[in-house]
């Protein structure tokens, strides 16, 4: 008998052992999935963190830039820095050629070629700007400075959507001064600029101009819409792609991106991404390799009479949306597009042509203004997201819809890769 009560309190010594340990386990299993949640929180917290630096430091560079000009006029009386060589002995410097070997498609297959830019220093630490189509496909790239020297440079990151990239030189010994950028929202039409750069090879040269106009949209590499680009008169040529356009007090305030000619040659009209989009991108580029453009998700065209008649809009401005991607911020906002087929005589976004003598689709939401700023056309919208915005921020659009003006709230998604 007294072996039946040992083996009954062996059996029930081991069923609590077993109990016991499905409960630690189980709680170690709970514990470790708790963790985990934890661990994932504070990994999107620390990215959250990081976009936010990026941001300051950018909006930092920028508020330097204001400080600094408020005072600029004085400055340039007392050190008379208004002429063009004065400007090129303090910057020449710094401004570098950039050759690369890339790796191209033929109707024959692979095979390599290179191309030939312009860049600046834009950190004493090494870090160079210049244009993405400068290194766009690059497996090689070489940065010469104008006393000869020549360094590999490594490619930290590129932005195709802005046109920008940033490379990474190991300068050594060498000393490298900055160029210090300037506020671009405060450029006026008429106001005189500077462009340095090696067109056709031709190392560190000067040309000047003017600005003569403000608010462009050129398309990019990656068949994006650039919003807020300088026109300036200053001759460029192929080769001064990523070279610095600089005011008379030698701050950047665009970085040179193309010529609008079919031949690719000087025509009297150059563009350049302006200062404030660059810095956003360069420290991001600098500390991520990527920058994240904001998004809506909406295809369309900018409103004229035409449209204006055929939609029976009080006035002709906005943007007209055409097509709203599936899945996108614009979808989930509730934007709509139209359903009606017209034929329009001509149709554009930001000055280009996209439709002539065409069908479109009319009938749909109308932008007319982003958080109370007014909207003429799509140029305004992107200009506004570009300077002000990021994803997972939130925006209110007024739009016209069915003869009613409505605000509808949306957050901002990043441009599909």
């Amino acid at each position: 008998m007294r072996g039946l009560y040992v083996l009954a309190a062996v059996t029930l010594s081991l069923s609590l052992l077993s109990l016991i340990s499905v409960v630690v386990v189980y709680q170690l299993v709970v514990r470790q999935s708790e963790m985990s949640q934890q661990i994932s929180d504070l990994n999107a917290k620390v990215t959250g963190l990081e976009d936010e630096l990026t941001r300051v430091l950018a909006e930092l560079r920028i508020l330097r830039a204001n400080m600094s000009q408020q005072s600029q006029r004085i400055v340039i009386v007392q050190q008379n820095l208004t002429s063009p060589e004065l400007v090129y002995e303090k910057v020449k410097d710094s401004v570098v050629m950039i050759k690369a070997r890339v790796l191209v498609e033929t109707v024959f297959g692979q095979r390599y070629a290179s191309s030939q830019g312009s860049g600046f220093v834009y950190d004493a630490a090494g870090y160079i700007v210049t244009n993405y189509h400068v290194v766009e496909g690059a497996v090689d790239v070489e940065v010469f400075f104008p006393d000869k020297t020549a360094y590999k440079a490594t490619i930290i990151g590129v932005d195709p959507y802005a046109d920008i990239a940033v490379l990474k030189i190991d300068p050594g010994d060498k000393v490298l001064y900055p160029l210090e950028l300037a506020n671009s929202s405060l450029l006026r039409v008429g106001q005189p600029v500077i462009a340095i750069g090696n067109p056709y090879g031709f190392e560190a040269t000067l040309t000047t101009g003017v600005v003569s106009q403000l608010g462009r949209c050129i398309i990019s590499p990656g068949m994006r819409l650039i919003p807020s680009v300088i026109q300036f008169d200053a001759a460029v040529n192929p080769g001064s792609s990523g070279g610095p356009l600089l005011d008379y007090s030698g701050k950047v305030i665009g970085i040179t991106t193309a010529i609008y000619a079919q031949t690719g040659e000087f025509s009297g009209i150059g563009f350049a991404i302006p200062s404030n989009i660059a810095a956003k991108v360069a420290e991001s580029l600098i500390r991520t390799g990527k920058y994240q453009h904001p998004w809506i998700g909406i295809d369309g065209v900018d409103v004229n009479m035409e449209v204006a008649r055929l939609m029976n809009l009080p006035e002709a401005r906005g943007f007209l949306i055409t097509g709203v991607a599936s899945n996108s911020p614009a979808e989930r906002a509730g934007l709509r597009a139209g359903a009606s087929a017209a034929t329009i005589s001509e149709g554009s976004i930001c000055g280009f042509t996209v439709y002539s003598n065409k069908r479109i689709y009319v009938g749909g939401d109308v932008i007319l203004a982003v958080d109370g700023l007014k909207i003429f056309g799509i140029a305004d919208l992107l200009a506004y997201l570009e300077e002000h915005k990021k994803p997972g921020d939130q925006i209110t659009l007024t739009i016209y819809r069915d003869g009613q003006l409505l605000n509808l709230s949306l957050t901002l998604g990043a441009f599909p890769p």
